[in-house]
């Protein structure tokens, strides 16, 4: 497995080993010792599986209160996968990063509590496979604009395709003035 620390802190990119033969592959895509030493500290507590077409952008998406880790892996196509540091007091508060993970890449990569997340689908379609660290609550959720220019995510795509949700997202001020985000 290959390790690369993010350029924001906490987020961690993960490259998994992959046993090849003529019959097919095999991957380990979590082990909570080997994890937990790499910085991704579990425990997990919900997966999820989300598929999508070419074209959907789903995000930024965050709970606050009950904030979630994320271990993102694309079980099938590509996506461009975005995190957004939103703790209050962060010294990269506002800041983002994002990375290609796909099917083939076999690249996972973790989202730490205090953090946006978000992707946008590159292939004709993409099952992506997500671990989290908290429960969903609803009364948490809440999603950061994709394309709010103060954080300025520049996204792989033209013209997204959104749910409402999404397409009504705040601003990071407006969630800062509405006291939304952690701290």
């Amino acid at each position: 497995m290959k390790v690369e620390q993010g350029e924001l802190a906490g987020v961690v990119l993960i490259e998994l080993d992959v046993l090849a033969d003529s019959r097919g592959a095999f991957c380990e895509t979590w082990q909570q010792t080997r994890y937990a030493g790499i910085g991704v500290p579990g425990p997990f507590v919900q997966d999820n599986i989300s598929s999508s077409v070419r074209g959907v952008l789903r995000g930024l998406h965050f709970q606050q209160p009950n904030p979630q880790g994320k271990l993102i892996h694309v079980l099938q196509g590509e996506i461009y996968d975005v995190a957004v540091d939103i703790r209050m007091g962060s010294s990269m508060f506002g800041r983002w990063m994002g990375a290609v993970l796909s099917s083939e890449n076999r690249r996972q990569m973790y989202v730490p509590e205090g953090f946006a997340h978000g992707f946008c689908v590159l292939s004709e379609s993409a099952l992506v496979s997500y671990k989290c660290s908290a429960l969903y609550s609803r009364p948490s959720e809440a999603c950061l604009l994709w394309n709010d220019p103060q954080v300025g995510v520049r996204w792989p795509i033209d013209r997204p395709s959104l749910s409402a949700k999404d397409e009504a997202g705040a601003s990071l001020k407006q969630l800062a003035a509405e006291g939304r985000l952690p701290k």
